[in-house]
């Protein structure tokens, strides 16, 4: 396996030893000398030393984790899973937000509305896809693909993977809230079956406005959460070094929102994470999104409404004095 050009502090020790397998590998090419025995050892100390690393994952290396650069993100998906992809861009008000991709495509011969957040690797995406964090227009976008979908009766999968919404004064100024909010709006009465999946951060508001689904899956190594570690820390501790407390006081991993009973399903990711295999990663996803949309798709468009609401309406704890 190639070494990643992007490594977490946590990583080190397992790249280590992978790069030195590697030059073993290397000198065992056509050389007299058999290193195969001394390979065989190292790859197994290997895999026992990935398996120690991330089966003890603290919240905040989850978070790094999450936000890796090298994970696959909404392209990617749609490169392995989906064919026939066409794209709508423009919100018909403003402009084309490329932080949002969203379009018509075909999974497994069937057609299907895909619409994801997308960020960029090199810097020169990243300015085009702003990060990852949509304006207003990429939110409307978006709805214009929620309307075509209902209209059409097509299913909808969703791709969360944002910091949040771009809280610049331009995307203020153009209403950057309002266009969430009718999003969350016209979601909640969607006559399809829609399937959100987390495949890295989702952001606040910036990730629920794609979130109001029948079924919300997150990768195993995703976090969700009403405001990022480092925001949270700014607020509350008047200190954005304290990310790593915020972390863990906002239980945000994939594993805390299985226990809160709001994640449908966590998806295995490859080895070591997502970044490490993206086409092994993609390949999970799509089995559990053929799973789900086979179980949607014997709900009536009625019967897809009250199964939305109720899921939302289930979520958090109420307490009332007597």
């Amino acid at each position: 396996m190639p070494k990643p050009a992007y490594a977490l502090d946590f990583e080190r020790p397992l790249l280590a030893l992978e790069s030195k397998i590697a030059e073993l590998k290397d000198l065992s090419g056509g050389a007299k000398v058999d290193f195969s025995d001394e390979i065989s050892k190292l790859e197994k100390k290997a895999r026992k030393l990935q398996a120690e690393i991330f089966s003890d994952l603290d919240r905040w290396q989850t978070v790094q984790l999450a936000r890796h650069p090298q994970r696959p993100y909404t392209l990617d998906y749609l490169k392995y899973l989906f064919t026939d992809f066409f794209e709508i861009e423009g919100d018909r008000r403003f402009a084309a937000d490329h932080a949002i991709v969203g379009g018509f495509a075909k999974l497994d011969g069937e057609p299907v509305v895909v619409i994801g957040h997308q960020k960029g690797r090199s810097t020169k995406e990243n300015m085009l896809r702003n990060f990852g964090m949509p304006r207003p227009e990429g939110y409307r976008k978006a709805r214009r693909l929620f309307d075509l979908a209902n209209r059409f009766r097509k299913p909808i999968i969703t791709f969360i993977d944002t910091p949040g919404a771009y809280p610049g004064i331009g995307a203020e100024e153009r209403g950057q809230a309002e266009a969430i909010a009718v999003n969350l709006e016209v979601m909640a009465s969607l006559e399809v079956p829609v399937v959100a999946v987390v495949i890295g951060e989702g952001g606040s508001g910036g990730a629920l406005a794609l979130g109001v689904a029948n079924r919300l899956l997150m990768l195993e190594y995703s976090i969700y959460s009403v405001i990022s570690p480092e925001s949270c820390s700014a607020i509350l501790y008047r200190d954005p070094t304290k990310a790593q407390r915020s972390a863990d006081a906002l239980r945000l991993t994939a594993r805390d929102l299985a226990g809160f009973g709001i994640t449908d399903e966590l998806i295995t990711e490859a080895p070591g994470g997502a970044h490490r295999d993206h086409e092994l990663t993609a390949k999970n996803v799509g089995d559990a999104l053929r799973r789900h949309l086979a179980e949607l798709k014997q709900l009536s468009p009625e019967a897809l409404v009250t199964d939305r609401y109720k899921k939302f309406r289930a979520m958090g704890v109420f307490t009332s004095e007597e």
